[in-house]
């Protein structure tokens, strides 16, 4: 799934199409077709009443997410709604992002952290709700080497552990259940760290580490009880730098992270900035952006982008009865 950011191009094609203000594009992508269908035939009678366009599109392979929604971009839609899972939701984002167009999310995923990071529901009709009566807030997006991400980043150990947890979502079926094994089985294999050079908003220092990982979403450190969220809501990523374990303290590592046991100096290293340049030894490296992962050439440049995306959030608590 291609996610590079387009924030200047998508803002020219806006320049020179006609903005449909009214008229909504539901992407969907989910990876049952028998569930997609369902819920497409939902959609339709959740959005019958709205008074504009509502043109629902149906994607066969989450291969198919970026050529989507640069058509719903380039064709003018005044909202585009990603209905998907963080994945999904990211590589929509990454075209909608710089454009005229306001962005509604449908999760439909496993863990939804962005969604839930917005307080939108995530029972399908009252989430239809807030795309078509819902309030906009201007959010940040995060990039590496131009691949968009509005949750996470990480090089090391969780990309590693999300190729692991495919094959047994192949094998087993996704769940929360399965996630959680995918880590145990990956920890207990890893046997070397990685060094790198780190540059934090210019200022660098070389370490070893199995796991380097990039937040831009301070909902997601609130869950895991882990301190840099200020940083997040000040348009900044909070890095986190594992220590240097491997195999079954690792593992443990995890498991205090599971039970928000965490502590800063024992179990990592937090370092906060807008612009983060990561230089590995091992010049080809496997990045995790938002639960999808990817070959990338390094040295690997983090960039955030401060209300790149219009983002459609519920209103807020008594305006609906105002009115």
């Amino acid at each position: 799934m291609d996610s590079s950011v387009s924030v200047t191009a998508s803002a020219a094609q806006a320049a020179v199409t006609p903005r449909r203000e009214d008229d909504i594009c539901v992407i969907l992508n989910t990876r049952s077709g028998k569930k997609r269908q369902e819920v497409a035939r939902e959609l339709e009678r959740l959005f019958a009443a709205h008074s504009g366009r509502v043109d629902i599109r149906s994607l066969n392979s989450g291969r198919e997410v970026d050529g989507a929604a640069r058509a719903a971009v380039e064709e003018g839609f005044g909202t585009i709604v990603a209905a998907g899972g963080d994945g999904t939701i990211c590589g929509i984002a990454a075209r909608v992002a710089g454009s005229d167009s306001r962005f509604g999310v449908l999760p439909l995923g496993t863990f939804n952290y962005f969604a839930r990071s917005l307080d939108l529901p995530e029972e399908l009709e009252a989430a239809v709700d807030v795309v078509r009566r819902g309030d906009e807030r201007g959010m940040g997006l995060g990039e590496v080497n131009g691949a968009a991400f509005l949750n996470n980043a990480s090089i090391g150990a969780y990309a590693m552990i999300l190729q692991r947890r495919e094959r047994i979502y192949q094998r087993w079926g996704r769940s929360r259940i399965a996630a959680y094994w995918s880590v145990v089985t990956t920890l207990l294999r890893l046997r070397s760290s990685q060094r790198m050079q780190v540059s934090v908003d210019g200022e660098t220092r070389t370490l070893r580490s199995p796991l380097i990982f990039i937040a831009a979403n301070a909902f997601q450190l609130e869950v895991f009880n882990l301190p840099g969220g200020d940083c997040v809501e000040e348009g900044k990523f909070a890095l986190f730098v594992a220590p240097d374990r491997t195999g079954p303290a690792l593992l443990a590592y995890a498991f205090r992270l599971a039970f928000r046991g965490m502590q800063e100096g024992r179990d990592f290293t937090l370092l906060r900035g807008q612009e983060i340049v990561i230089d590995t030894a091992r010049k080809r490296m496997l990045v995790a952006r938002d639960g999808e992962k990817a070959r990338m050439t390094g040295p690997f440049t983090f960039r955030y982008h401060r209300d790149a995306l219009r983002v459609i959030v519920p209103r807020a608590t008594g305006e609906s009865e105002a009115e």
